[in-house]
This record gives C-alpha cells, sequence and structure tokens, in this order.
C-alpha cells in the first residue's frame, strides 16, 4: 500500500501573526509547526504502516522553510519527503493551493492520501475535497477512526452527535480529525536519519498537468479585503469604589452601552 500525507506548516499563533501589504501572510517572519489536524492525518498513515507495511510519503507546498515539517515527519516514521516551492506559487488561496498539491500528487503512486481536516491559519477545511475532485477520485472527510478492508477503507466519520460509518475502494482521500489519535514523538534515531535524509524539492517545471491561470496569487479567486494584527486593547478605566458603588457603577455601564 502507498499512502500519501499532505502537511502544512502553519504559523505558530501563540507568537503572533504578522502580514505582508496585500494581505497575505508573512510566513518567513513567524514561528512555525506542523498544522496539527494534518499530524493526526501523518499518525493515521504510520499507524497503517505499523500494520500493512504501507509506503508513506509526505508532501507539502511552501517556503523552503517547510522542510522542516517533512524532516519532523521523516523523524517519526515517514518514508519520503516532497517539498513543492517556487515564487510562482506564493499567495495561493485553497482553489490554487489544492490544484498545485493535486498535480504534484499526480506524479506519484497512491492507494490512499490522507490530509488534515483544515489548517489552523486558514480554518477554511476546503483543500482537502478540492485535492480529491481534481484527482477524480472519492473522498470522506472529518475522519475519527480508519480500518482497512482489502482494497477499501472504512472511516468513521463524525457527524454532530453520533458518526456515520463510510466504506469506499480505493484509491480515495481522507480528511482527519485532529482527534483522530495522539501522534507519536519524533525518536532520537529518526531525528539523526532525518537530518541526513534527501527531501525531494520540485518547483512549478515539474508539476506537469497544471495551468498557470490556477496557481499562485494571480490565480487566487480569493481576494482579501482587509488584514490586521491583533487589536491592541486600550489601557481601560480604573476606579476604586465601595462594593455597593462598584455594583451600581458596572449596572449603569452596562445599560450605557445597551449591554442591558
Amino acid at each position: 500500500m502507498k499512502i500519501v500525507v499532505c502537511v502544512k506548516q502553519v504559523p505558530d499563533t501563540k507568537g503572533g501573526v504578522q502580514f505582508n501589504p496585500d494581505g497575505t501572510l508573512n510566513r518567513a517572519a513567524m514561528l512555525a509547526i506542523m498544522n496539527p489536524d494534518d499530524k493526526a492525518g501523518l499518525e493515521a498513515a504510520l499507524q497503517l504502516k505499523d500494520e500493512y507495511g504501507a509506503e508513506v510519503t509526505v508532501v507539502t507546498m511552501g517556503l523552503p522553510k517547510a522542510a522542516d515539517v517533512l524532516r519532523e515527519a521523516l523523524a517519526m516514521g515517514a518514508d519520503k519527503g516532497i517539498l513543492v516551492t517556487d515564487r510562482v506559487l506564493g499567495g495561493a488561496d485553497t482553489w490554487a493551493t489544492s490544484s498545485t498539491i493535486a498535480a504534484a500528487v499526480r506524479n506519484l503512486e497512491y492507494d490512499l492520501i490522507i490530509t488534515g481536516r483544515q489548517a489552523i491559519d486558514g480554518d477554511t477545511a476546503q483543500v482537502g475535497p478540492q485535492i480529491s475532485e481534481h484527482l477524480d477520485i472519492p473522498v470522506i472527510s472529518y475522519a475519527q477512526d480508519i480500518k482497512i478492508e482489502g482494497d477499501c477503507v472504512i472511516v468513521q466519520r463524525q457527524y454532530e452527535d453520533r458518526y456515520h460509518v463510510v466504506k469506499a475502494k480505493m484509491p480515495c482521500l481522507i480528511t482527519a480529525l485532529s482527534e483522530l489519535n495522539e501522534p507519536r514523538y519524533m525518536t532520537p534515531g529518526g531525528v539523526f536519519d532525518a537530518c541526513d535524509a534527501e527531501i525531494t524539492t520540485w518547483g512549478r517545471a515539474d508539476l506537469k498537468d497544471l495551468d498557470d491561470a490556477n496557481i499562485g496569487l494571480a490565480g487566487s479567486p480569493t481576494k482579501i479585503a482587509k488584514a490586521s494584527d491583533k487589536v491592541k486593547k486600550g489601557a481601560g478605566e480604573t476606579v476604586t469604589l465601595d462594593p455597593d458603588e462598584a455594583v451600581t457603577y458596572i449596572m449603569n455601564k452596562l445599560d450605557e452601552k445597551h449591554i442591558i
């Protein structure tokens, strides 16, 4: 079995975010981590590898420093890492991103593709299903459990207060929830091996079945009207009152702002 896992390097939001003048994220200036849902998808692939002897290839699209999440994946147990990077691919929205990643996946052999449900820097949950549409394969989203039966996958799909059991013939694509599992840690030996491992790098020229009209910022139909950093709160107002006066003061303020 051959499994392709799509991961994304996302900003560590605990350190704050920064924007470029065109409204896109300034990813080069921020600390980055592997997207949590994608990490759960990677763990699911590694568990299938442990059970069935699958080959796991991890693909990411981003700046050259996105190779860091590929090395993390290799240190966890993945077999191959592929970085798709090129200046002309920058600023992509979900449509341009999914078009590009699908073109990269067409260069590979696969039985199963696993992506995270959504990325914490966008929360759209669109890229995984869009990839499946580009590749014309079935998609099962919101997976909370995955099993293999012959040439099919059986997935528990989370649905509000219950789950659906869905069966699909491979090849297909699954989007994973972070609740799917507890990702394993990198091993010391895996870290050393990952540091020495070769990361395959593909640029625009390596993606044959891809229309230039569907890549990068120019090929993104989503347009950002406005973006800003987190707004800082003012100093506020400090008063010193006894309890009864404090109650009256607070109630008056709530009334002034039409909260009550």
